[in-house]
């Protein structure tokens, strides 16, 4: 504990002034004794996430797949786990075959197999890109769009795939039919439910205009796209009439994708920089902005949050155009950010539009980046949240104290201890202290510092509150003095034992409890965290000397010296007086 001065009464005379002199000596010794320090300083603010919130979710690019040609979509196997890649042959590879469907493992985007051979309109196999992954199919394997109007099937191991051609014109996107063995196709304004083993035509409707859609299975609705009237078409699958119309905000007419979230039936449509919602019924909900153009969306139905790619135009004549893309992640609930903007070099719609995976639950995402030809993988990590902070605690010298702290985050985090010498305003780490629970001897040096945790990971820093460690003396309680006085042919004072931060004192008075030398008192030096023993005995009239707990045993020498030439002085008077 920092010492405090001693309070010193005037009345006390040169030898008072001599000892106060002392007392002060000895306080700016103990203040000027070196505090030793265990390694660099560290900032000094704590208790809280030290740069980002703690448990904050922030999504980090971990791996990059260059495996799987120009890849055009994407789809991640719900029972296989297989991470299913549609693919075109990159530009300037004319001489290797790397279209068609790819099967990756989703941990390193190693190639289990590929399939690049579907039937043609005659039946005839050939070599096909995939540039549309339609569904999965049950256990492993997917469904497909081959340009320009194949329906395929295939999975991890086929040597070709199954297809057959859609009749009519180039098919221009795809979702799950109304059963298992259907798919809806859209070829331009024509929507139509076709058998996925023959790709035979069972039902279709002529729409205004529009090329693109998405299915509602839960609420019965396909809802397609017109980007050119600014409008989306609400389309009953039990009849494949169109129910309603649904006007977009107006604009310079790109279109980027429509989804719909399975959980409210929310409907999401990328139209130039930005994503406009609508419930399920087709009322506006809002409106999310941005400065590049939104090209593919996910939603994951575990964390009710819903994935969005951004591409950069490519055209860096244009303002605010930097050949960069981001994911972003919203709560589907009021369409803030989950987490923040994640930036994708290099991400660019010159070379076709970025496809989008999302594993269940939300832990890991896979990105297209059609312009050079890779897949990124990003795994979401979590700040740490501190769970237990340290609690203060009172140990004697040379026993063992030990403090925990606790704290979960994504990946689990690292710790360090930290330790304060001046109430928390610089901290510095302690050397070793990597656990948990921190251990160690506590010597009288250590009394009154401040303790707390760093726990770090990928996703950001928390501090724990800090914890305070008092001292007591070995084998004491705070403040533990011994009793002070010493005789001297009579009544000796008796010092108290002196209290943490108790005041020691010699009074003065007519020295009738002794003999003309009677007894001294000197309250003696306390314990480390005490003051000084209180002791009474006579004194000089009128004389009297305070000091603080904070004393050393110089000070009490220097206490016995006044009390002794006090007596002297009554001594002598006393003499004077008698003859």
């Amino acid at each position: 504990m920092t010492p405090r001065h001693p309070l010193l009464p005037g009345r006390a005379g040169a030898l008072t002034a001599t000892a106060a002199a002392c007392a002060l000596l000895l306080v700016s010794a103990a203040a000027a004794s070196p505090v030793p320090v265990e390694a660099s300083p560290v900032p000094a603010a704590g208790g809280e996430g030290a740069d980002v919130p703690q448990g904050t979710a922030v999504y980090r690019p971990v791996a990059r797949f260059t495996t799987a040609g120009k890849p055009r979509d994407l789809l991640l196997h719900p029972d296989s786990r297989h991470l299913y890649v549609g693919s075109e042959d990159l530009p300037g590879t004319a001489g290797t075959d790397e279209g068609g469907l790819h099967v990756l493992d989703p941990a390193d985007g190693k190639v289990r197999s590929t399939v690049d051979r579907a039937p043609g309109p005659t039946g005839t196999l050939g070599r096909r890109a995939v540039r549309r992954l339609v569904a999965p199919l049950p256990g492993d394997g997917a469904v497909f769009v081959y340009p320009l109007r194949g329906i395929g099937t295939a999975k991890d191991g086929d040597a070709a795939a199954a297809g057959a051609w859609v009749p009519g014109g180039p098919v221009t996107d795809a979702a799950p039919g109304t059963t298992p063995a259907t798919v809806l196709v859209a070829q331009g304004s024509v929507l139509s439910e076709v058998d996925i083993a023959t790709a035979a035509v069972r039902r279709s409707v002529t729409l205004e205009g529009g090329e693109e859609f998405a299915h509602d299975p839960a609420r019965g609705t396909v809802w397609f796209t017109d980007v050119a009237h600014r409008r989306m078409y609400r389309v009953d699958t039990a009849t494949f009439t169109v129910a309603a119309t649904v006007e977009l905000p107006a604009g310079e007419g790109f279109g980027g994708f429509t989804e719909v979230d399975p959980e409210t039936g929310a409907v999401w449509v990328g139209l130039d920089t930005s994503v406009v919602v609508h419930d399920a019924t087709g009322r506006r909900l809002d409106v999310i902005k941005g400065t590049d153009m939104p090209r593919a969306a996910e939603f994951d139905a575990a964390t009710d949050q819903a994935f969005v790619v951004w591409q950069d135009t490519g055209d860096t004549s244009e303002p605010g155009s930097d050949n960069n893309g981001s994911l972003t992640v919203h709560r589907t609930g009021d369409l803030r950010e989950a987490a923040p903007r994640v930036e994708l070099p290099g991400h660019h719609v010159q070379s076709g539009e970025a496809a989008l995976a999302v594993a269940p639950g939300g832990a890991t995402v896979f990105v297209s980046d059609p312009a050079a030809g890779a897949i990124t993988r990003l795994e979401r990590a979590t700040s740490p949240r501190i769970t237990l902070n340290p609690v203060d605690v009172s140990a004697a010298a040379g026993t063992a104290v030990s403090l925990t702290a606790r704290a979960e985050g994504t990946p689990a985090p690292d710790v360090a201890w930290q330790v304060s010498t001046d109430a928390g305003r610089t901290w510095r780490t302690v050397a070793g202290a990597t656990s948990p629970t921190h251990t160690f001897t506590a010597a009288a040096s250590d009394d009154s510092h401040r303790y707390r945790a760093e726990f770090t990971n990928g996703a950001g820093t928390a501090r724990t509150t800090a914890a305070t460690l008092t001292v007591t003396p070995a084998g004491g309680g705070p403040g533990g003095g011994t009793p002070g006085g010493t005789p001297g042919g009579g009544a000796s004072g008796s010092g108290a034992t002196g209290g943490a931060g108790s005041t020691g004192a010699v009074t003065g008075g007519s020295g009738t409890t002794g003999s003309a030398d009677g007894g001294t008192a000197a309250g003696t030096v306390g314990g480390t965290t005490g003051g000084m023993g209180a002791g009474t005995g006579p004194t000089a009239a009128g004389g009297a000397l305070a000091s603080t707990g904070a004393a050393a045993a110089p000070f009490a020498g220097a206490a016995v010296l006044l009390t002794a030439a006090g007596w002297i002085l009554v001594r002598r008077t006393r003499r004077r007086g008698a003859v």
